[in-house]
C-alpha cells in the first residue's frame, strides 16, 4: 500500500471549536450515521463535533483511509469509534476492526468509550487485548468470539503466532497515538500484524506528532489516505506558558519545588525527557514533603495502575513522567504542566502542553529551562509565534506555603469485574446505616480483579474499617490503604 498519493493536510484552527458553535454542519446529525447511533450520541450530551469529529468523520463515513493528526484529548476516539460501529455487522460474530494502542490504559479508556458509543446497538462484544494480564482468560474470550479488538501491539502478535486470534475479516484497521507506538519499537511488530489483515480493508492512522517514521509508515499500511490535520498552536490561545530561566543544572529541582509551591494544584503533570529522570525528580519531591509518584517503563503493570489512578482521583497530587509513559492518561481537570525539561522535539512540546485547558478551559503550563536552552526557547516562540512570559522565580524567603495532602486517598478492594462487584455495590456498603455520606466517596475505578475507591481524606479510616468487616455484593473481601 502506498500514501504518497493522498491529499493536501487540511488545517483547521482549533478555536473555531472553543465556542461551540451549533452550525447544521458541525452537528452529529449532519451525518449519515445509524439512528441508534445519532439517539446515543444524544443521550451522552455530545452536540457539536470536536474540529476533529468534523474534519475526519466525513471522510471515515465515505470509507476512505486517513492519516490524522490530534492530540489526546480532542476527540479523535468518538471519530474513529463511529466510523467501526457505523459499518459493524453484528449478526457476523467475528472480528471486523482491530484498534492498536500503545498502552494498556489507553486501550482500555478506549475500548470503553467504544462500548459506550454504541451501547443501543445490542449485542457488540468489544474485546481488550494486552500485556500485563494473564494470556488464558484472553484466550477463552477469544474463543467466544468478538466483532471488535482494542489491543497493545506486543499481545496482539501475541495471539496471532498462537493461532489464537482470527483477523481474516477485519474492515476496519485503527492505529492510535501512532507515533507514540514507533516511539516505543513497535513499528516491526505492527508490519507483523498487517501481514494477517486483508488488503481490501479501511486504515484510520491517528498521530499527535508527524515525525519521519510516521510517513514510512502510512506507506506501508494506508491506501491514497487523506491527511487531515488539526492546527493545535491556535488552542494554546487557551493555556497560559510561563518560562522560568536557571543558572544551572543543578538549580532544575529546586526551581520545580518553587513553582510546585507557588501554583499550589491539586493536580500537576511534571514531563521528563528520560526514564531516570522521573525517578530522580519524584523520589527527590517525595523528599521535600510532596505528594509525588513517577510513571516509567520499569514498573510491573499492577504498580502502574496504582499511580495513574490515584493521580486521577486527587489521591496523588504531583505525577512525574515521560512522554510515553503519559499516553493514555485520563484526567478530566489537569490544573498545571511543567515541564521540568523542555521536549528535544519542541511540536511534543506543544503536545504535552495540551494536556492542560481542555474542554475550553483555562490551562496553566509552565518551563525550566537554562541559559544554554535558550535557543530552544526562541524557536519555540516562534513556532507558537508570540513571546512567552519568563517571570523570575518565586522567592524562597516568602514562600510561606507548604506542600499540602491530596483530599482524597485511595482504597484497593480485593475484588472487581470478575467478583461482579459494581460501583453501586461499595457506595452502598460505605453508606448503609449513615456512616459516611455518598458526598465524601469519590471516583471508583474497577478491574477484573480489583477496585480502587477515592474517599475524603479525613473519613478514610472508617471507610477502611466498614470495607473489611462489611460484606460487598454478599461477600467478604480485603481493603487497603494505598
Amino acid at each position: 500500500m502506498t500514501a504518497s498519493s493522498g491529499k493536501e493536510i487540511k488545517d483547521v484552527p482549533y478555536t473555531q471549536a472553543q465556542g461551540h458553535i451549533l452550525l447544521s454542519d458541525h452537528e452529529f446529525s449532519s451525518l449519515a450515521l445509524h439512528p441508534d447511533l445519532l439517539a446515543n450520541l444524544d443521550s451522552l450530551g455530545y452536540s457539536a463535533m470536536t474540529p476533529i469529529q468534523r474534519l475526519s468523520l466525513p471522510v471515515i463515513l465515505a470509507g476512505k483511509d486517513i492519516i490524522g493528526q490530534a492530540k489526546t484529548g480532542s476527540g479523535k476516539t468518538a471519530a474513529f469509534g463511529l466510523g467501526v460501529l457505523q459499518k459493524l455487522d453484528v449478526r457476523s460474530f467475528y472480528v471486523q476492526a482491530l484498534v492498536l494502542c500503545p498502552t494498556r490504559e489507553l486501550a482500555d479508556q478506549v475500548a470503553k468509550e467504544i462500548r459506550s458509543l454504541g451501547r443501543k446497538i445490542h449485542n457488540i462484544k468489544v474485546l481488550t487485548l494486552c500485556g500485563g494480564v494473564p494470556f488464558r482468560p484472553q484466550r477463552a474470550s477469544l474463543e467466544h468470539g468478538a466483532h471488535i479488538i482494542v489491543g497493545t501491539p506486543g499481545r496482539v502478535e501475541d495471539h496471532l503466532r498462537k493461532r489464537t486470534l482470527d483477523l481474516r475479516h477485519v474492515k476496519t484497521f485503527v492505529l492510535d497515538e501512532a507515533d507514540c507506538m514507533l516511539d516505543m519499537g513497535f513499528q516491526p511488530v505492527i508490519h507483523e500484524i498487517t501481514a494477517y489483515i486483508p488488503s481490501a480493508r479501511q486504515t484510520l492512522l491517528f498521530s499527535a506528532t508527524f515525525q519521519p517514521g510516521i510517513e514510512q509508515l502510512a506507506e506501508r499500511v494506508t491506501e491514497n489516505p487523506e491527511r487531515l490535520a488539526i492546527d493545535s498552536i491556535h488552542e494554546a490561545s487557551t493555556i497560559k506558558q510561563y518560562l522560568y530561566r536557571i543558572e544551572a543544572e543543578s538549580d532544575r529541582i529546586n526551581a520545580l519545588e518553587l513553582v510546585l509551591l507557588e501554583r499550589s494544584a491539586p493536580s500537576s503533570l511534571v514531563f521528563c525527557n528520560t526514564r531516570q529522570t522521573t525517578k530522580d525528580v519524584a523520589d527527590a519531591l517525595e523528599e521535600r514533603g510532596f505528594s509525588a509518584a513517577a510513571i516509567h517503563g520499569d514498573l510491573d503493570q499492577r504498580e502502574r495502575e496504582n499511580r495513574l489512578v490515584q493521580f486521577a482521583n486527587k489521591s496523588l497530587s504531583v505525577l512525574v513522567a515521560t512522554d510515553v509513559a503519559a499516553r493514555g492518561l485520563d484526567i478530566e481537570s489537569l490544573d498545571v504542566v511543567i515541564n521540568y525539561q523542555i521536549s528535544r522535539d519542541l511540536e511534543v512540546h506543544t503536545h504535552r502542553i495540551g494536556r492542560t485547558g481542555r474542554a475550553g478551559n483555562k490551562g496553566v503550563a509552565c518551563a525550566i529551562y537554562t541559559g544554554k536552552e535558550s535557543y530552544r526557547v526562541k524557536l519555540l516562540e516562534s513556532l507558537l509565534g508570540e513571546t512567552l512570559e519568563k517571570p523570575s522565580l518565586p522567592d524562597r524567603a516568602r514562600q510561606k506555603v507548604k506542600p499540602t495532602k491530596p483530599p482524597m486517598v485511595t482504597i484497593e478492594l480485593d475484588g472487581g469485574k470478575r467478583q461482579k462487584v459494581r460501583a453501586g455495590d461499595i457506595v452502598g456498603a460505605l453508606t448503609s446505616e449513615g456512616r459516611i455520606d455518598g458526598t465524601q466517596v469519590g471516583k471508583i475505578n474497577l478491574f477484573d480483579q480489583v477496585a480502587y475507591i477515592a474517599i475524603e481524606r479525613q473519613i478514610s479510616g472508617k471507610a477502611l474499617e466498614i470495607l473489611n468487616g462489611r460484606p460487598v455484593k454478599g461477600r467478604t473481601f480485603r481493603a487497603r490503604l494505598l
